[in-house]
């Protein structure tokens, strides 16, 4: 079987699931790593024993020198109830390895990530074969952004280019295939512009190897503004990605769901596709650890479920799969957001939305 007919079976599969229920994601990746106090030489592994700098804290490493962890943490997410799991990718491009002088393990980085999940999500789907389990393959942010100067007194400054992202994210996107994923995401995106080079790139990558996988489009409103952090509103945001024509579109990170509400709502109102939503557990306290227990967070997401907002929903920083049970639990029964009918409008975006 081609990989675009395997691509085109389980795209059915996922339809048709979120048509039934409100799919889960699953929760936080770094929350679950931290839990097991990991040092320097856990890191490094037998892979990486002589490397020349620190590589602790890089988490995605651990794909490579501890996937015994990290398809532990896929499995507790799935027993939580998880259809969907992320790659533990966030940091895998180029641009982001090369803090730890890794941009040649970038590819296999990916690789890795991505199979180790794909066991896991094999496994529970063999367990449950009327609950197919499915493997989102993460392209984060990085730790650029194309549209904001770093220097105060220079605006036109860049630390990375439009073509420099695209390189990247095409590296990454086409790893991640190869190990196996059923859908790409596009994760607490800060910066459309950086969300354009990614959307760029996957689609270039769809078009070399002659498969296309659903995309999930996620970005992050970044205070109490509302907007991101290049500026945009919500809604602008989603006519600044719209052509995409992604699977899914919604918010993560940066707020918990009592403050997070009211631009999901906005981005329901709007959206052509399904809404996905995975706010963090509260806002850090002063330790910066997260404080919102996962009853409290899943009484806010089952509200969002019960108004009509979203069809996948799971957590972001600080949430387990404790918050993730909890949140399946509580919108388990609710029927899924239906996808609204919006008539035809020249719809454009720069700061704000202009709709004509």
């Amino acid at each position: 079987m081609s990989l675009q007919s395997i691509s085109n079976k389980k795209r059915a599969l996922l339809t048709q699931a979120a048509e039934k229920r409100i799919l889960i994601l699953d929760g936080a990746m770094g929350t679950m790593i931290q839990e097991h106090k990991l040092e320097e030489e856990d890191y490094r592994g037998t892979q990486f024993a002589d490397w020349h700098c620190d590589v602790k804290g890089n988490n995605d490493l651990l794909a490579i020198t501890q996937p015994d962890i990290i398809y532990n943490i896929h499995c507790a997410y799935f027993e939580a109830g998880a259809d969907i799991i992320e790659t533990n990718t966030f940091n895998a491009t180029t641009i982001a390895m090369a803090d730890y002088d890794m941009q040649a393990y970038s590819r296999d980085i990916n690789i890795a990530a991505a199979k180790v999940a794909r066991k896991a999500a094999d496994a529970y789907t063999e367990k449950t074969p009327d609950k197919p389990r499915f493997v989102a393959g993460v392209l984060g942010p990085t730790n650029r952004t194309a549209s904001i100067s770093p220097d105060v007194n220079d605006p036109g400054k860049r630390n990375v280019t439009f073509d420099e992202l695209v390189e990247a994210y095409s590296e990454s996107t086409e790893a991640l295939i190869e190990g196996g994923v059923d859908l790409i995401m596009l994760e607490t995106i800060f910066d459309t512009l950086n969300a354009k080079a990614a959307a760029y790139a996957v689609d270039s990558v769809f078009e070399k190897l002659n498969v296309t996988l659903p995309v999930m489009v996620s970005g992050t409103i970044t205070d109490a503004s509302g907007r991101t952090l290049s500026g945009q509103t919500a809604e602008a945001f989603y006519y600044s990605m719209r052509h995409v024509a992604p699977f899914s579109f919604g918010l993560n990170c940066a707020l918990g769901p009592d403050l997070l509400r009211q631009y999901v709502d906005e981005i329901a109102g709007v959206s052509e596709c399904l809404v996905s939503a995975h706010p963090n557990a509260g806002l850090p306290n002063e330790f910066g650890e997260y404080d919102m227990e996962g009853k409290e967070m899943a009484a806010h997401i089952k509200e969002w479920a019960e108004s009509g907002l979203v069809n996948i929903v799971g957590g972001c920083c600080g949430s387990t799969p404790k918050h993730i049970a909890d949140i399946a639990n509580a919108v388990a029964g609710i029927k899924p957001r239906a996808v609204p009918n919006i008539a035809p409008k020249m719809r454009l975006s720069g700061l704000e939305p202009f709709v004509h």
